[in-house]
């Protein structure tokens, strides 16, 4: 079956201005960048009087409860996890339709990329930025889906490896948000350095400095058992990710760094 690469629609909130060449409005690639960063930024405003936004960090993943077998490529909703009575979740529930409005940001550093001059030095990365409207989660069902969404997205398979279903005091505490899509972006950097043509050309700064990429990515190290652990054995479910991630998260960001550098490429209106 042949499935189409949707992307978000530009407009006002999402546009890339600069370094449009790096723009990505793949679902796809949003979405992947949200589901694999361990903590996400949201921002809101608390209240018009208040003329400082906030900006917390929780975790949440993107998925879909009315429709189960909907794919990362898909329209998703972001599930975010949190205290019930926290700022967010009291600001939320005295929102009217369709809900608080938010920013939700993710960004993966992936190398650092050392060039002749520090004006051109630069990260490999990976960053997404969404815009929606948070409602609360009152559905039982629905709560203990994004709970169970969650915790997986933690390590995979966790939530049936724990003590579960969450007590009654568990899931009093827990609030869960829902965010709307209404608009999303990333920007995405891969390669090697770039410089300038005249420092290309003079061979005294070519003899002096050193270039080239520092590939830099997440890396799980040996579990470390809990004072009261007594389970002798590291769970399947716990290595198997650490070394999955650990190789994928490598690749990436060796592959990244032999890359060609991003080509600007000159657009209508875009910023010199």
């Amino acid at each position: 079956m042949v499935r189409h690469n949707l992307e978000y629609p530009k407009d006002v909130h999402n546009t890339v201005n600069r370094y449009k060449h790096q723009a990505v409005y793949s679902l796809t690639t949003i979405h992947t960048i949200i589901n694999t960063t361990p903590v996400l930024h949201v921002s809101f405003q608390p209240s018009p009087a208040d003329p400082f936004p906030v900006i917390l960090p929780l975790i949440g993943q993107m998925a879909s409860f009315s429709r189960p077998s909907a794919s990362i490529s898909d329209p998703l909703d972001l599930y975010l996890h949190g205290y019930v009575s926290s700022r967010i979740m009291n600001v939320s529930r005295s929102c009217s339709s369709p809900g608080l409005p938010v920013c939700i940001a993710a960004s993966k550093v992936d190398g650092l990329v050392l060039t002749l001059t520090p004006n051109s030095h630069n990260y490999n990365y990976r960053s997404a930025v969404l815009f929606g409207h948070a409602t609360l989660v009152t559905d039982l069902d629905e709560k203990l889906w994004a709970m169970e969404l969650i915790t997986n997205s933690v390590v995979p398979d966790r939530w049936r490896h724990t003590r579960v279903p969450p007590n009654a005091g568990e899931m009093q505490s827990t609030q869960i948000l829902k965010v709307k899509i209404d608009s999303g972006s990333a920007k995405v950097r891969e390669g090697v350095p770039n410089d300038e043509l005249c420092d290309l050309g003079d061979q005294s700064v070519l003899d002096a400095v050193w270039t080239g990429v520092l590939p830099l990515s997440e890396q799980f190290g040996e579990p470390v058992p809990g004072p009261y652990n007594i389970v002798r054995e590291v769970p399947e479910h716990v290595t198997a990710y650490k070394e999955s991630m650990n190789k994928t998260n490598w690749e990436y960001a060796e592959a990244a760094a032999r890359k060609d550098a991003p080509v600007k490429r000159k657009e209508d209106g875009e910023e010199e």
